[in-house]
C-alpha cells in the first residue's frame, strides 16, 4: 500500500501534469470506487467544468482541488493514476477517468479494486470522514514528542498497532513503521505506555526522519509503485528492516526476523530492538 512518501511522490508529480486542466466529463466503469455522492451520475456531473488548481495530500490520501470542489482519493493497495492521450485505448484495469477539454484524460487504474474517492465542496472535506479524524502530519509542529507521549500514555496497544492507525501521526504504513522502529531500537510489541520519554524522543527522531528521507528518494518500489510519469522510487535501496527476513542487521549482524503484528508482516532485529514488558 502506498505511504506518505508514495503519496507525496504522486502529488508533486501531478501537479506538474494536471494543473490548469478542465474537466470536461467523467467516466467511471467501476462505481464501487465513487463513495461520496453515492450516485455515479451526480459524481460526474458535479465534477463536468471544473478545472484543477492544484493536487494536495492529508496523510496517504491525495487531495484533488479543483475551482469548488475537492476530490479525496485513497490509493489503497496498488491504485495509480496516469495522464494520457485520448487517442491511447484504456486498459481493462482503469475504472475512473477524467476527460479534459485539451484531449488528454487523467486516468484512475487499480488492478484489485479497493481505491476510493470522496468528493466535497471545499471546506467540507475536512469535518467528514475520511479525513476528520486523522492525526498530525509527521513533517508539522502539531506532531510533537509531548503528543506522542501522551498518545502512548493512553493506550494499552503495543507501539506497532498504535502508529498504524493514523490518529498519533498520519502517513506510516507497514514498511515504514518498521523501519522507524529500527532506527529508534524498539521492538515492534513494546507496550506503547511502557516506552520511556527518551525511547519517545528516538522514535520521533526516527519517524520523520525515515519519511523525510522516502519523500526525498521518491518512496519505496517493493512491488509494483510507480508516479505519475511512470518512475520507480529508490528508497527500498536504503530499507534496513523491511522485506530483509533472515539477512544480516546492518548495525550487529544479526539475522533479521519476521513475525506477525496485529495481522501485518512485521520485521525487527531481536538483538538490536528488544521487547520490553510492560511494567
Amino acid at each position: 500500500m502506498p505511504e506518505l512518501p508514495e503519496v507525496e511522490t504522486v502529488k508533486r508529480t501531478l501537479n506538474k501534469l494536471i494543473v490548469g486542466k478542465t474537466v470536461e466529463h467523467v467516466e467511471v466503469r467501476w462505481p464501487n470506487i465513487i463513495r461520496r455522492p453515492e450516485d455515479v451520475r451526480e459524481f460526474a456531473r458535479q465534477m463536468a467544468g471544473e478545472t484543477v488548481q492544484h493536487v494536495g495530500r492529508r496523510g496517504k490520501f491525495l487531495l484533488f482541488c479543483f475551482d469548488n470542489k475537492v476530490l479525496v482519493s485513497h490509493l489503497r493497495m496498488e491504485g495509480r493514476y496516469e495522464l494520457n492521450p485520448e487517442n491511447i485505448s484504456a486498459d481493462k484495469y482503469t475504472h475512473v477517468i477524467f476527460h479534459f477539454t485539451d484531449g488528454t484524460s487523467l486516468r484512475y487504474r487499480d488492478v484489485r479494486k479497493f481505491g476510493t474517492m470522496h468528493l466535497f465542496r471545499k471546506g467540507e472535506e475536512w469535518n467528514m470522514p475520511p479525513l476528520e479524524k486523522l492525526g498530525p502530519e509527521p513533517f508539522s509542529r502539531s506532531f510533537s514528542v509531548e503528543g506522542l507521549a501522551a498518545d502512548c500514555q493512553k493506550t494499552a496497544r503495543a507501539i506497532k498497532p498504535m502508529l498504524l492507525d493514523q490518529s498519533a501521526v498520519v502517513g506510516l504504513g507497514n514498511i515504514y513503521t518498521d523501519e522507524a522502529l529500527f532506527r529508534a531500537r524498539i521492538h515492534p510489541l513494546t507496550p506503547a505506555a511502557a516506552l520511556t520519554l527518551p525511547q519517545i524522543e528516538k522514535l520521533h527522531e526516527a519517524i520523520v526522519e525515515t519519511l523525510c528521507e522516502a519523500v526525498k528518494m521518491g518512496g519505496s518500489t517493493v512491488r509494483t509503485f510507480v508516479n505519475s510519469q511512470g518512475h520507480t522510487g529508490l528508497f527500498q535501496q536504503k530499507l534496513q528492516a523491511y522485506g530483509r527476513k533472515g539477512m544480516p542487521c546492518s548495525r550487529c549482524g544479526t539475522p533479521i526476523e519476521k513475525i506477525k503484528v496485529g495481522g501485518r508482516g512485521t520485521h525487527f532485529c531481536p538483538a538490536c530492538q528488544i521487547r520490553v514488558a510492560e511494567s
